[in-house]
């Protein structure tokens, strides 16, 4: 279960004591004698099946209207159980959350109904206050064989940060005891991808100008739109273009506490892939007026804690189109050869916020990028400077997940070889 106490119980536990649970505290509550000694991959590794094709009520949960598995109620599983994971890692007295989602990927597409096993562990801990976590979910092979590389559907990684209760501060969890030589391969990439990303918060657009080929690419647009509305000239701006701010999608609800974390006054990471991945696929139907498949969920992350009643608002942005509108390696506009194009690939940006209801304060809550493919040529085209902007740190992030995509079908082997290894110790 992801929740221990009913919430009446723990508002009314919270109401006798009078501790606002998402406040900060000087005390700190965290046992200064807790066992931090290295853990092995293995000590964190869980298992679950979900009996989809057994179990027609609880196959209910996970459809959506044409009869296949609803991606987003898988998020909210893996996310709940990329937590049992760190706490098998970490124990009890510490309150661990979902800090970034490093990349949800699908490897083969779910053409049936069948039972899936969702299973993963700790990959990457140095005894600092975050951790790695990889998940992946398989197709349950029959006759109790063991699952092959075609059997695996999904493969993602999840960075989990652990806090002392009251103080809310990152707090030192057990290292990595690593073993054998996979394990030191899937540590070597949890890593690599820590080190990116703390390279990566250096040159974020925040912090550094457009570089000179990006700039050249802004104002290749710009020239672009000049041209599009020029009287001198017959081009016009083709049926297939859209503006950015014509692609925006909003929604807003208030957190109720169905959707709490074990913590009870919190929403859960889950539920926020959930509610941003249906908003983000909505945002991809109503730019293309078609339905997209979805490819990838690209790192994204979790600034701020959304708190149980507080009121959550979503921006859903399409942000790059692949192939782009312009292109300084062709000889010509992109556009110029669209009718050439079948598909789009298009990378869908969801800005989150919530606001505390009584006070009006507003804070971010995180940023999410979903990819999705389309089955026609459409761009994205965007007008103002915070457009392009937008705009350049959804192609860099494009550029990124391509130069990793071979790591990461190394990395995945590796996981699924890991796993195969680790079930084989379980039941042997």
């Amino acid at each position: 279960m992801r929740v221990k106490t009913p919430y009446i119980e723990a508002l009314r536990k919270q109401q006798e004591d009078g501790v606002d649970p998402t406040k900060k505290y000087s005390e700190q509550s965290t046992p200064s004698d807790r066992n931090l000694s290295p853990r092995k991959m293995s000590d964190s590794y869980h298992r679950v099946v979900l009996p989809l094709a057994q179990d027609p009520w609880l196959l209910d949960n996970y459809l959506n209207a044409n009869g296949h598995i609803r991606l987003g109620t898988l998020f909210m599983d893996l996310d709940a159980l990329s937590g049992i994971i760190a706490y098998k890692h970490t124990g009890e007295s510490v309150t661990t959350v979902t800090a970034a989602v490093d990349r949800i990927t699908i490897n083969h597409p779910l053409k049936e109904l069948c039972d899936l096993e969702l299973s993963g562990r700790v990959t990457y801990a140095t005894g600092r206050s975050s951790m790695e976590i990889s998940l992946q979910v398989a197709r349950v092979p029959q006759n109790g064989s063991k699952v092959c590389k075609e059997d695996v559907l999904m493969t993602c990684a999840f960075t989990m940060v652990s806090l002392d209760p009251k103080t809310k501060k990152p707090i030192n969890i057990p290292p990595l005891q690593v073993n054998t030589e996979d394990e030191r391969r899937l540590f070597k990439l949890g890593e690599n991808n820590y080190n990116a990303k703390k390279e990566l918060s250096k040159t974020t657009l925040r912090k550094q100008t457009p570089n000179d080929q990006e700039s050249d690419l802004i104002h290749a647009m710009w020239l672009k739109q000049l041209e599009y509305h020029d009287a001198n000239t017959s081009v016009r701006k083709p049926e297939n273009v859209v503006y950015m701010d014509s692609t925006r999608l909003y929604s807003s609800q208030i957190m109720q506490p169905q959707y709490r974390n074990r913590h009870n006054f919190m929403i859960f990471g889950g539920f926020l892939l959930k509610a941003t991945f249906e908003l983000a696929f909505c945002c991809a139907a109503s730019f293309s007026h078609s339905r997209p498949s979805f490819l990838s969920l690209d790192p994204s992350t979790f600034d701020n804690p959304v708190p149980v009643g507080s009121v959550l608002y979503l921006t859903a942005t399409v942000a790059y189109t692949d192939p782009p509108l312009v292109d300084l390696d062709a000889k010509s506009s992109v556009m110029d050869d669209h009718k050439k194009s079948q598909y789009t690939k298009v990378q869908i940006r969801v800005d989150s916020k919530v606001r505390d209801i009584e006070h009006g304060h507003t804070k971010p809550t995180g940023q999410f990028n979903y990819t999705f493919l389309l089955e026609k040529s459409i761009k994205v085209m965007p007008r103002t400077y915070s457009e392009f902007m937008i705009w350049v740190d959804a192609r860099r992030r494009v550029e990124r997940v391509a130069t990793l995509m071979d790591e990461s079908e190394i990395a995945g082997e590796t996981r699924h070889k890991a796993t195969h290894d680790e079930k084989r110790g379980i039941t042997e």
